[in-house]
């Protein structure tokens, strides 16, 4: 479903990369602004797909993956509300290098990326924007990427527990995830096999440190989760 918004709807959900504009701008914005609904697992867009528009995540969760050797996907970047998306392809010029789905339903804004282009070009305050977005970004992604190369598997593991809590919160116990990952998923996040997040969760449940419930975890003693995820 797609949807023209209001402009005092645009200014709710997109107030940061709203502020910068001037009224005439604004306007531009808000004929350019459409809602898109995604059904759980359906594919938002493709690795190798050539980028259309910068998306915004506004309620339900998306993962951002690669696939790999032998079929096997590696999860790049979760995406929580509210956070833009699917738009450093189009500055750099190039096709997507990764996939986008929905963790579960979810609501996406989408911009095509010709109406950000125009709005870039008249508006150094909203350059330096995506300039800071891209920034944090890249930062994430250094960081991450010695996290999964130098930890070992419990460290690895108790990092992605402790992000998955704080990116996606807890839900009414203050305590289980707000977020069901398979083990399969959980393992990509984490940059090891499906077997070894099984075992090290378990090792983790027997240790009282998570209770798991199928896909439920409930994180017990965050404080150890923390020593081992510094650890390494």
């Amino acid at each position: 479903m797609a949807a023209i918004l209001s402009d005092s709807t645009i200014q709710e959900l997109i107030a940061d990369m709203w502020a910068p504009l001037n009224d005439e701008q604004r306007e531009f914005l808000a004929n350019h602004f459409t809602l898109q609904n995604y059904k759980k697992n359906e594919i938002i867009h493709y690795e190798g797909e050539t980028p259309k528009y910068l998306m915004c995540l506004l309620s339900g969760k998306v993962k951002i993956y690669k696939e790999g050797v032998g079929g096997r996907s590696q999860i790049i970047r979760m995406i929580k509300p509210v956070e833009y998306f699917g738009y450093r392809a189009y500055f750099a010029g190039e096709d997507y290098v990764t996939a986008a789905a929905a963790f579960e339903p979810s609501r996406l804004c989408l911009i095509p990326m010709s109406a950000i282009m125009t709005l870039v070009a008249q508006n150094n305050d909203l350059a330096l924007f995506f300039i800071r977005q891209l920034s944090v970004d890249l930062g994430i992604a250094d960081e991450r990427t010695v996290n999964l190369t130098q930890k070992h598997i419990r460290g690895r593991l108790a990092e992605s527990l402790l992000f998955l809590k704080e990116s996606y919160g807890v839900e009414e116990d203050d305590s289980t995830l707000s977020i069901y990952l398979s083990r399969e998923d959980l393992a990509s996040l984490s940059n090891m096999t499906t077997s070894n997040a099984i075992r090290t969760l378990s090792q983790f449940a027997v240790e009282r440190l998570i209770a798991i419930d199928g896909r439920k975890i409930k994180i017990i003693d965050e404080e150890k989760l923390r020593r081992i995820s510094k650890i390494g």
